[in-house]
Order: structure tokens, then sequence, then C-alpha cells
């Protein structure tokens, strides 16, 4: 089999030697595309010389995930890979992580599912909660609101998943090609497993869990109601958070013949919770002062 391991990195020196590292001790031959889009930290260096087997490829310093894994797909699409690998930087896999997800496509095709996706699923290293993994939409009338699963000791199907670790055939590939450009950073993941879904794939959760992964602080993220209504709204546009030009396509590719109601709705949350945290403030503060 040939598979390729697609990576992206900025600025996690420690975070993609460990990662590499544990690629490396899977007892798998791989190829690695790793796109270091333009760290300034040293990745670069310590991996041409701790890893030269590595494929690496050098990035502008603006492609983010989307762009970065875009690239790296698009060059080992080249070759024509059995399968190919996303995997984020800051995991930490478990020994056999990589041999879940290939057993377990190898499952799905001797049952006829030869198009399906498979993802592993992370936890949290302290809660052990699920944090990234195969995600199904948590009411039928809302096309966009997605929750996590559980993985069990046997694959189970979902509808999209994140794209920190998963397993994509060549059939897939071929089928769905690469992650949308347009995404920069955000929902290009979810976005190719809803497109693969509708041209006939299936999505997949591997049985266990593949390694951990702390889920993304919302310290001083536009969901972060300790900030001003101005700095939350300024932060939503960012690349790296909605941006409202990529929302809005995704919105309309796949929020159905409503997608104008779904699209307004984080705006129309962002402004609701930020008047409510203004509102317990006060409240707080003159409680205090009453008691004082």
């Amino acid at each position: 089999m040939k598979i390729a391991i697609l990576m992206t990195c900025h600025n996690r020196r420690e975070h993609t030697l460990n990662c590499l590292e544990k690629v490396y001790q899977q007892n798998l031959a791989v190829d690695l595309y790793l796109v270091d889009d333009g760290s300034t930290d040293g990745t670069w260096e310590a991996v041409k010389k701790l890893f030269p087997i590595v494929k690496l490829i050098k990035g502008n310093g603006n492609l983010f995930w989307g762009g970065g894994m875009q690239l790296a797909f698009l060059e080992a699409m080249k070759f024509d890979y059995d399968y190919y690998i996303w995997l984020n930087d800051d995991i930490q896999l478990v020994p056999n992580a990589l041999k879940i997800l290939l057993d377990t496509h190898i499952y799905l095709a001797e049952r006829g599912y030869h198009k399906s996706i498979v993802t592993g699923s992370l936890q949290d290293p302290i809660t052990g909660m699920v944090t990234y993994g195969g995600r199904v939409r948590l009411k039928p009338w809302h096309p966009l609101k997605f929750g996590w699963v559980k993985p069990t000791e046997k694959p189970l199907e979902c509808e999209t998943m994140n794209g920190n670790c998963v397993l994509i055939p060549n059939a897939v590939a071929k089928e769905v090609g690469n992650i949308d450009p347009i995404f920069t950073h955000r929902r290009g993941d979810f976005d190719y497993g809803l497109r693969a879904r509708k041209l006939g794939c299936s999505i997949w959760v591997a049985p266990g869990y593949v390694g951990t992964c702390a889920r993304n602080s919302i310290s001083g993220t536009y969901m972060d109601v300790n900030l001003s209504l101005r700095e939350r709204l300024k932060k939503l546009d960012h690349p790296k958070e909605l941006s409202s030009k990529e929302w809005k396509l995704y919105v309309k590719r796949h929020g159905g013949k409503f997608w104008f109601l779904f699209w307004l709705n984080p705006y129309v949350s962002l402004i609701i919770s930020s008047v409510l945290h203004k509102i317990k403030v006060k409240k707080t503060d003159k409680d205090s002062g009453q008691s004082n």
C-alpha cells in the first residue's frame, strides 16, 4: 500500500517534531508531506535535520490550515497514493493509530463501502472527553448544527468530520478532489465531508481513540464574551474564524433553501451573548457595591 501523510504547520516546532516522531513509530511505510507555512521558529531547519525523509513544502505564511493542507494534498495526489491521511501536528497519536484507520477502511471495503472516509476520534488528555472526530447533525431542521460522535468498539457512520486525523482512500480522492481552496482555515474539512456524502461516499468513525488533542481555547476569539462587541465582530471576520465570504458560500452550499437564516445565526448569537454578558457584569458590579 502507498500511503501519504498530509500535514501543515506554523511556528509550533515542538508540536510538529513530536507528531512526526509518533508517525514514524507507527511501523508503517509512509510518505510524509509537510507544508511549513512560513515558520520563524526553526521548524523547517529542525525537520530537515531530524527527519530528512519528510517531503517539505514551503508556504507563503498566509495559507492557514485550509491552504496548507490543500497544497500538501495537491502535491501528493500527483503520485496516486492508495491512501491519504490528514494529520494535525498537535495530536499525540497512540502507537497503532494509523493501523486503526487502515483496518477500519479494509473492514468497510469488504462490506461494500469502498468509497468510505475514516475519521479518527481524539480525546482531551485530562478529561478524556471527545474533542475532535466524526460529526452528526443534532437536529433534522438545522443542517449546519453538528455534535460529536463518541467512538465505540465498532465503526460508526457519521455525516461529516473534523480534519484533525482523517483517512481518505484513493477512490474518494478521485471522486471528491481536493479541499476547496475557498476555505482558508475553518470549514474546509466539514465541507469536504458534506460534499463527499453528496457524491455517494460514506464517512465512518473508527473504533476507539487514535490519540489525544486538547480543544482550542476560545479565549481571545470571537466567542470570548469578555471582549467588547466591536472586538468580537472584528475577530469574527478573521480567516481563522468565520470569514463572511467563506461562511456565506458554506451556508449556501449546505444550508438548504433556508440558508439565509442560518447565515445570520452567528451574528445574531454574538450580539445577544455580548448584551447578556454586559447585563450580567453590571448586575454583579451593582450587587458587589451594595454588599460593601
